[in-house]
């Protein structure tokens, strides 16, 4: 029973840290244009020259 002192508040932390976390995160835009990059995942880029075979 004296475990439920310790885990309730660690808890409601948790909580708060990851609601802060995703406030922070939609108000740096992550979430703004989520149909772009799923878009660039599928689209094939150039190859890439490495610095060594120029």
């Amino acid at each position: 029973m004296d475990i439920l002192f310790l885990l309730i508040p660690l808890s409601a932390v948790l909580i708060l840290a990851i609601i802060g976390v995703f406030g922070w995160a939609l108000n740096k835009g992550q979430f703004d244009d989520l149909e772009r990059e799923g878009e660039r995942i599928l689209q094939q880029e150039p190859p890439s020259v490495d610095a060594d075979q120029a």
